[in-house]
């Protein structure tokens, strides 16, 4: 039995972490959160030339037609680099119309998908704060959809929305709605994490496409947590070796601060939490392929440990850093905000937990 990344997948990961160490520095993810037009665009064509959003689509429509871990490997890396763009809602959207079954919608949009000509995005929440398929208020009949979504991530540059909503049989289902139908209404949300913008999207009877296979809304919800989970896991990784880099330069008493036994710990501590999550993160992506009938179980319970973990870290990374760790000038609040987003898109760790033994027939 192989627990290692193939040669292929291991190219595709030192990839995209060598293009966003030269391409996006903070410096360039400050730029994009700060607004300026046309840049958080200009990036997401850069990865699409590199095949980050096609690699799940067949390659018959342009993709790469890789598995969901190798886009989880891509994640992480965009985690790591705190890198803005609209990755989560087009990867969501994108497994939709894999799993959906509606052949035409596939050979419309995947390739354009693929190539980073249009984006797409997921708007899943709704205002009770529930994630579960069964929990959905949004509803459609006749074609039409109506229903108000929160949290809805790059609503604002999105060409596609991929809907979840109940059918006129009460049972859930997906739906593409296009952007510009005169239906859909979309206005910015006031959020932490300005690298991944959040919006209130209401449709209003607009003309929505019902993607005919319902497991997809479940496949769609679990890409979704472990993609989440990838993206913590990379966030944690780079605030513990900010703090580590950082305990051995800062110097107190003389000797770096590095050198007590309390930051010493505080350190360890991090590592030894971290390290063995990046197995649970692979085996989640890895069973969303290989092994389905365990995936959704594996999908919550990555999504509420690394959530939780993420949040820890990026909080004891703040406080080893003192007084610093706080000021909107030194790099390290992109990941504390980004740690808020994780933790609550798509649920809270709590709800999935209770998710995860309900399965597990506790």
């Amino acid at each position: 039995m192989d627990f290692g990344l193939s040669e292929d997948q291991l190219l595709l990961k030192d990839t995209i972490k060598r293009f966003l160490a030269e391409q996006c520095p903070t410096t360039r993810v400050r730029q994009i959160m700060e607004g300026e037009a046309g840049e958080a665009r200009r990036l997401w064509t850069q990865l699409a030339e590199l095949g980050v959003a096609g690699v799940i689509a067949p390659a018959s429509h342009g993709g790469l037609e890789r598995e969901l871990l190798d886009l989880a490997l891509v994640a992480e890396e965009l985690g790591y680099a705190a890198a803005p763009g609209p990755f989560l809602g087009c990867a969501m959207a994108t497994v939709a119309l894999n799993e959906g079954g509606d052949q035409a919608l596939q050979d419309a949009w995947l390739p354009k998908l693929a190539a980073g000509e249009a984006v797409a995005t997921i708007a899943w929440g709704e205002e009770h704060g529930e994630w579960t398929p069964s929990a959905l208020q949004a509803h459609a009949a006749g074609g039409r959809l109506t229903g108000r979504k929160l949290l809805v991530p790059s609503a604002q540059i999105a060409d596609l929305f991929v809907v979840a909503a109940r059918d006129e049989h009460g049972g859930p289902h997906l739906f593409a709605v296009e952007r510009d139908d005169p239906g859909v209404d979309v206005q910015p949300m006031t959020v932490n994490d300005l690298t991944r913008p959040l919006d209130v999207v209401a449709f209003t009877d607009a003309h929505a496409a019902r993607l005919p296979n319902a497991a997809a809304v479940q496949r769609t919800l679990d890409a979704g947590l472990i993609l989440l989970g990838a993206d913590a896991y990379g966030g944690s990784r780079r605030c513990l070796e900010m703090a580590c880099s950082y305990a051995l330069t800062r110097e107190q008493f003389g000797q770096p601060i590095g050198a007590f036994q309390a930051v010493k710990h505080q350190l360890a501590n991090m590592a030894a939490d971290l390290e063995p999550s990046l197995s649970l993160v692979w085996y989640a992506a890895h069973a969303f392929d290989r092994i389905q009938d365990q995936s959704t179980r594996h999908a919550a319970l990555v999504k509420a440990h690394m959530s939780d973990l993420y949040d820890r870290v990026t909080r004891d990374s703040t406080e080893l850093h003192g007084g610093i760790g706080f000021t909107w000038e030194f790099d390290l609040h992109l990941w504390f905000r980004r740690a808020l987003f994780d933790r609550s898109v798509l649920g809270e760790a709590i709800y999935h937990r209770a998710r995860a033994a309900e399965l597990a027939g506790w």
